[in-house]
């Protein structure tokens, strides 16, 4: 068990709410990754995709109970950060998981995590120190095709061509080839951003 299965089990036991339906929690970033692989790095927060459903309410609920600072937070020494659904470099359409394992024990909650492929799409975007190790330590595994990862990059570019992230796209380019070349072992791929 991951210390964000605890904290998300714990999360659950807390929350006082209906139950006629769960609500479903995106979880993106490298919580996705440690959720669905063999990995663990310390990191202080679990991102998690505002959607349509999680309306204001539930998302100052999830905060309140969770979120940076609370006593949950402090316990597990991990908190609960919804991102914003125009915020991450993603391809569209994005692919997610459930995961049953914890969705079978789960009341109030449907979680689901980003593809392994598609959370490294999204570090490409601010390509820290940290998303960097991530994004190696899965190359090391052999689960980032460079095929299906360039297929992806391309989905993500033109699924963001209207929105801010166009400017920023020749970095990201260059962070993607920096991927292939240093730890993929593959040639860069060229791309005409112009198109």
């Amino acid at each position: 068990m991951t210390p964000f299965d605890a904290f998300l089990l714990e999360l659950d036991q807390k929350w006082a709410g209906p139950i006629d339906r769960k609500i479903v929690l995106r979880i993106i970033g490298s919580v996705a990754l440690m959720l669905q692989v063999d990995y663990m790095r310390g990191t202080k927060d679990g991102d998690v995709l505002e959607t349509v459903a999680m309306n204001r309410e539930i998302q100052g609920r999830l905060l309140a109970l969770g979120g940076e600072g609370t006593a949950l937070a402090k316990k597990h020494q991990i908190y609960l950060d919804i991102v914003h659904s125009g915020l991450p470099f993603l391809p569209h359409p994005a692919i997610y998981h459930p995961m049953e394992h914890l969705n079978a024990v789960l009341n109030h909650f449907e979680v689901e995590v980003l593809d392994v492929l598609d959370v490294v799409v999204s570090k490409l975007k601010r390509f820290s120190l940290n998303d960097r190790k991530d994004i190696e330590e899965m190359a090391n595994r052999g689960l980032v095709d460079p095929e299906l990862l360039v297929e992806r990059f391309r989905s993500a570019l033109d699924g963001s061509a209207m929105s801010s992230h166009a400017d920023d796209f020749p970095d990201y380019v260059r962070n993607l080839n920096q991927v292939e070349r240093d730890w993929l072992y593959t040639d860069e791929t060229p791309f005409d951003l112009e198109d």
